[in-house]
């Protein structure tokens, strides 16, 4: 993917964020997953399918398991794939793991609104997930967000109980 494919299909993701429900306790999120060939494969939104679902969890629940494409694609995400996770049993970034996408494109890592020091960006590229980060598109990203005060990355105010 060239430096322009991934910002069109970031816009895509931030396009989808837009679909999302606001949810005092969540971000708003989007995410793509594109194949080596640049044809879509999947996509999702946070609070798609449940109030629970993210993003990344809900395109690569659309993907069916094992499937080879998955091998040499991209998964765009509005944010940082989360490490922790009250309502699920597995985090975003394992979830990716598991699927073995190799390459992995963010707009903003997660503030320290809901969790804090969410490494997802640094857990990937561990497990050799190539990350790339937009800051370019960050500010857009963020502004689906306005229902959670935030600006740019930090709390303005204090965050809910009950993440999600």
């Amino acid at each position: 993917m060239t430096p322009e494919d991934d910002r069109a299909w970031m816009a895509t993701a931030i396009e989808l964020s837009r679909q999302c429900p606001p949810a005092e306790g969540a971000f708003s999120v989007g995410a793509v997953i594109v194949g080596f060939d640049g044809e879509e494969i999947s996509r999702g939104y946070s609070r798609e399918t449940d109030p629970h679902v993210h993003a990344e969890e809900a395109a690569l629940a659309k993907v069916p398991e094992g499937d080879a494409r998955l091998r040499d694609a991209t998964l765009y995400s509005t944010l940082e794939p989360c490490t922790e996770r009250k309502s699920r049993p597995l985090s975003c970034t394992q979830l990716v793991l598991r699927s073995g996408v190799p390459r992995v494109v963010i707009a903003w890592r997660e503030p320290d609104f809901f969790v804090s020091n969410c490494i997802g960006v640094e857990s990937l590229r561990e497990a050799g997930v190539t990350v790339v980060e937009l800051p370019e598109m960050a500010a857009e990203a963020r502004a689906v967000n306005t229902h959670l005060a935030i600006d740019t990355g930090g709390p303005q105010s204090a965050p809910p109980s009950e993440p999600t």
